[in-house]
């Protein structure tokens, strides 16, 4: 009888310990209800707020209007409307870069050396005149996982630049031709002077730019990208930049000086104008002389001055992984010889 007793009081039991557990979360939830009005105040007088804000909601709300497929403006479209009735910080980039199809991605990517050729001339015909690449050497160019350039075609490459040298006897600084050990020279004597050629604002070192830059996913991809080993949102994301200049939309305001590009990460425009332009960089190779492809190519030539050893790690994590499973097969098949006589 006692037992039963018990398994009749259990349920009631259960109760008292879930209304114990709601009251917290109901108290909460008095104390937070009379705050909501003060939290929603601030949305009703964002039609008066700086232009700051509300430059980003008249950006997106002709969304729907453009001839763009409506998955694209979707997202947009209610970015918009959220900053827009409520107050909210918009967030960028506007528009998600569209993941490529790399050589180096996966476990046994690697670079191609005529890919990264032709990324390296679009870079020094067109983005070297304001971007420097101060941490990479011209004898890394013959790197045979990367450009692999010849020998001789380095030394009458860095012969081309000249490099400031010295002092000399004199206490002088020289000018002399480049050398295969020399570093890229930066397009300006100085940051200062950079700033002053380029509207304020120095443009920045490519050489790590790859690896500097890229978009997270959110949940649930940065999950899936652990086991797919996605490492390419770097040069994903310099390939949308560069193809992503489009004409503001009807009713966008962008601040003098600056150029709509809805896959920049830090705004809804910014200072480089449209960089590239089709029939600019002449191949010699065949390749199709377009701007995705430019983009395409220079986006894999900065992935290889980010990380020029990308195939070596590959390769060597390949090897250690090959290692630790014959290492646990071996550690088991021990276990089981010599515990297989000890009684359990």
């Amino acid at each position: 009888m006692s037992k039963l007793r018990l398994l009749a009081l259990a349920p009631l039991a259960g109760l008292g310990f879930v209304a114990l557990v709601s009251l917290p979360a109901l108290a909460q939830d008095s104390t937070t209800e009379p705050v909501a009005p003060t939290t929603e105040a601030p949305a009703t007088e964002t039609p008066t707020a700086p232009t700051t804000e509300a430059a980003p909601a008249a950006t997106e709300t002709p969304a729907a209007e453009t001839p763009a497929p409506p998955a694209v403006e979707a997202p947009a479209a209610e970015h918009a409307a959220a900053v827009e009735e409520h107050g909210e910080t918009p967030h960028y980039p506007i528009k998600q870069p569209v993941r490529q199809d790399w050589s180096f991605a996966g476990v046994f990517g690697k670079y191609d050396p005529a890919q990264v050729q032709r990324g390296f001339q679009v870079y020094k015909e067109v983005c070297s005149s304001c971007h420097s690449l101060n941490l990479v050497a011209f004898r890394t160019l013959a790197d045979d996982r990367g450009p692999y350039f010849s020998e001789e075609q380095v030394k009458a490459l860095a012969a081309e630049y000249q490099i400031t040298d010295g002092p000399d006897d004199a206490g002088d600084m020289f000018q002399r031709p480049g050398r295969p050990s020399d570093h890229f020279p930066p397009p300006f004597a100085n940051p200062q002077a950079a700033a002053a050629a380029n509207g304020g604002a120095a443009p920045p070192d490519l050489s790590l730019m790859a690896k500097a830059r890229g978009v997270g996913r959110g949940f649930p991809w940065f999950l899936l990208d652990g086991v797919t080993t996605y490492q390419e949102g770097g040069p994903d994301y310099i390939h949308a930049l560069l193809t992503g200049y489009e004409d503001p939309l009807a009713g966008v305001t962008v601040s003098q000086g600056t150029h709509y590009n809805p896959y920049f990460a830090s705004g809804p425009a910014l200072a480089m104008p449209k960089p590239l332009s089709d029939g600019q960089v002449t191949y010699t190779d065949g390749s199709p002389q377009t701007v995705d492809q430019y983009a395409t190519d220079v986006a894999a030539f900065l992935m290889w001055t980010a990380e020029p050893t990308l195939g070596d790690r590959k390769e060597l994590g390949f090897r250690v992984l090959i290692f630790l499973i014959v290492f646990a097969v071996l550690m088991y098949l021990t276990k089981r010889r010599v515990w297989a006589k000890e009684p359990h």
